[in-house]
């Protein structure tokens, strides 16, 4: 009898236990710290301690070293709103003066927690590259960033691309690899920089230091990570009541990832993950600053559940303004009756005259804030420019903000064309029946209202067939409006790449096109007003209408060039793949910037591939290092469209493939002018029709500088090379994902 009497008590003590590890009740026997971390529910070091439901959430304590750890990453800290501090170790390669890599890289797994975006990916050393690859489900992406320099950086705390580089993290990443490279490895390894590196590390706690870090870096093997954590992966609404949030605590949907956290309330502190976890805070005896009382001198505090009340002694009246007490008396009440009838009489007089300045009231308040709106979005500086001399297009329609949301049907989803970094280009139709393109501007910052402004002025001094047409704008919005012609047909990249790339363009159609852009940007360079570099020229800014004629679109990172000036010095601006490296390394803009960027266009034109395709092999994601290769080793028939490589134009492409090489040479000076290259585009179309093609070509030698070409010294050359970082540059090998 004794023996089942114990039996039964003993099942009903771990129905109690049971019961309250599945409110999120830790037993009293569980270990809460680690050296210096503190542990507490719902992690743990062993059953019962942690919460059952996920196992990431059982640690691991090393008694030797007093370190916490999870898996092999050790922690530093545990915070309730579901973030989880650990130290990641860093990534490496060392190169010694035989060439010979030393090499470190991590392939780290984090099974059910995900990484923060308070991390910043970072990459130490000189003429290198890093890149992280994270794996989700059956896809890779990648990201990464560069660091060039040919000596010790000068600046200390900046990583911003000299000696150091961050870039932001994709946030839920489980799975990641990280690994560092440097561009040339035929390149002697310097004293000060032997060793590259990669590593993420939270926001704000990595400073760079030069001197230090290019050499020493490599004793800091482990930096602080952030990792985001839940419960569960459903909302809590779908968890209802049957959350581990204990008493006095809510539960809020993560905002990082699925499942959810537990918060104490207001009031409270403590662990919201046990059952009795939040206490209620006294605010009347505590000494924190946050939480404590503003009763006031001649007050007193009482403590409630979550709260606190202010009590004043008999014969006052509590000041809710700032919890003082004031003395009851017959002044009181005469000054509530003198407040009374004030406001009383001025409330009438209110009324009388409300009537009479309603009208003008509204009116003043419409047109202030369009005026308003109209300064905010430039409108003057815009007005003032426009005035200048030079411009053409002095009948610019100013359209109004009811009229736009008419056109686009309230901006309609459905209506929406493309988006871009500019903003959000919206089919419209005017009240004529005419369709146009809407570009509705993604404002942000004053250097955005430039753009748009910018993008004005350039269309105002253009008028030209291959251009799109500015039909007028509209600043009366909180966000400025751009009205364009409207060309039905996609872009140039849609046809070769995107949505249109079945439909099939002849190589007349290629040449054609390829003369009207080179037509195009020859006449913004030499023949405008004011000289233009479009700087942004590539096919997804190259629009085609019905008849597939190009209309070149998108000038809002455009620069107007001074008739005293060859070149600008602007932050650079463009699209990786139609880059002109030269303008990349020196900040310094010339048309020749353009002309790099239109030999990209023409070997995509030549060839209906991407300029940069991370998807393909490593010898040919660059489209300009494969085209220029295939050209030295005569072999441009394995990268030509087949499409369009028949008999009777070979020729053509070949010149075509020419021109497209010398456009695309690393050094400006080298490669020809735009008038130059519309010239010689032109003369393939004229020389089809007046001569037979011949039946052998001989492809003219391609010069020894061309981006992509690599040099290699003589046997037994003993010069010394200097740095070229374009050079660097073109040579990167970039590891394959997204």
């Amino acid at each position: 009898m004794n023996m089942v009497v114990h039996g039964l008590f003993l099942v009903a003590i771990l129905i109690l236990a049971s019961t309250k590890l599945v409110m999120g009740q830790s037993t009293p026997i569980c270990q809460t710290k680690c050296g210096n971390v503190s542990i507490e529910f719902p992690f743990g070091l062993s059953t019962g301690c942690y919460y059952a439901g996920q196992d990431n959430f059982n640690l691991t304590c090393n008694e030797t070293t007093n370190e916490l750890f999870f898996f092999n990453m050790q922690v530093i800290n545990i915070a309730h709103s579901g973030e989880l501090r650990v130290l990641q170790s860093t990534s490496f390669t060392c190169y010694n003066s035989e060439n010979n890599t030393n090499e470190l890289f991590y392939n780290t797994n984090l099974v059910n927690f995900t990484l923060s975006n308070k991390n910043r990916f970072t990459a130490v050393g000189c003429n290198t590259y890093a890149f992280m690859t994270t794996f989700k489900r059956d896809r890779n992406y990648s990201t990464g960033c560069l660091s060039l320099c040919d000596s010790t950086p000068k600046e200390n705390g900046l990583c911003s691309g000299d000696g150091c580089c961050q870039t932001s993290v994709p946030k839920r990443s489980r799975r990641f690899r990280i690994r560092s490279r440097r561009f040339d490895r035929e390149t002697s390894v310097s004293d000060f920089n032997p060793c590259f590196y990669a590593f993420l590390v939270e926001d704000g706690m990595f400073s760079f230091s030069p001197s230090q870090d290019l050499q020493n870096l490599r004793n800091v093997t482990k930096f602080p990570i952030v990792l985001d954590w839940s419960i569960g992966e459903q909302t809590c609404l779908q968890v209802g009541n049957t959350s581990i949030c204990g008493k006095n605590s809510e539960c809020l949907n993560s905002t990082t990832r699925t499942g959810y956290n537990c918060k104490c309330k207001a009031g409270y502190e403590g662990n919201p993950y046990l059952l009795d976890g939040c206490q209620d805070i006294d605010e009347c005896t505590t000494s924190s600053t946050i939480y404590r009382h503003n009763c006031s001198a001649s007050s007193t505090c009482n403590n409630t559940m979550g709260h606190f009340l202010c009590y004043c002694p008999p014969g006052y009246n509590l000041n809710a303004t700032n919890n003082s007490c004031m003395r009851k008396g017959r002044s009181e009440y005469y000054g509530w009756t003198r407040i009374f009838l004030a406001t009383t009489v001025g409330f009438l007089a209110i009324l009388l005259v409300f009537g009479c300045v309603e009208q003008k009231i509204k009116h003043r308040k419409n047109t202030e804030l369009r005026k308003h709106f109209f300064e905010q979005n430039g409108g003057g500086m815009l007005r003032q420019r426009l005035s200048g001399a030079g411009t053409s297009n002095s009948d610019v329609k100013i359209f109004t903000e009811e009229g736009m949301k008419e056109a686009t049907n309230g901006y309609e989803e459905s209506r929406i064309l493309g988006q871009g970094g500019q903003g959000t280009v919206y089919k419209g139709i005017l009240p004529d029946n005419s369709v146009v393109a809407i570009k509705k501007a993604r404002l942000g910052d004053s250097s955005q209202v430039e753009q748009f402004i910018n993008e004005v002025l350039v269309l105002s001094q253009i008028n030209h067939r291959n251009v799109v047409k500015l039909l007028g704008c509209c600043l009366e919005t909180e966000v400025p409006l751009l009205v364009y012609e409207f060309i039905n047909s996609g872009t140039l990249y849609d046809h070769l790449h995107g949505s249109m790339s079945n439909s099939y363009l002849t190589w007349e159609h290629r040449l054609r096109i390829a003369v009207e852009i080179a037509g195009t940007l020859a006449y913004l360079h030499s023949s405008a007003s004011i000289p233009i570099i479009h700087r942004d020229v590539k096919t997804a800014n190259i629009l085609l209408d019905e008849n597939l004629t190009a209309k070149v679109a998108d000038f809002g990172a455009s620069r107007l060039i001074p008739m005293d000036k060859e070149q600008l010095t602007t932050m650079v601006q463009g699209t990786l793949g139609y880059l002109d490296p030269e303008y990349y390394n020196t900040g310094l803009l010339n048309e020749k910037s353009d002309v790099y960027s239109f030999g990209v266009v023409l070997m995509e034109l030549l060839t209906g591939q991407k300029a940069l395709c991370f998807e393909k092999p490593q010898q040919s994601k660059h489209l300009v290092n494969y085209f220029a290769c295939a050209m030295k080793e005569d072999r441009l028939h394995e990268v030509v469209d087949s499409q369009v490589m028949k008999e009777n134009n070979q020729r053509e492409i070949h010149e075509a493939a020419r021109i497209a090489v010398e456009c695309t040479r690393l050094m400006g000076e080298e490669r020809p002018r735009m008038k130059e290259v519309a010239a010689q585009l032109e003369a393939l179309g004229v020389a089809k029709t007046k001569h037979e093609l011949s039946d052998q070509y001989n492809e003219p030698e391609v010069n020894k500088h061309l981006v992509g070409v690599e040099i290699l010294p003589a046997q037994g050359d003993t010069g010394t090379t200097g740095y070229d970082s374009i050079k660097n540059v073109t040579r990167l090998n970039i590891e394959a994902g997204r």
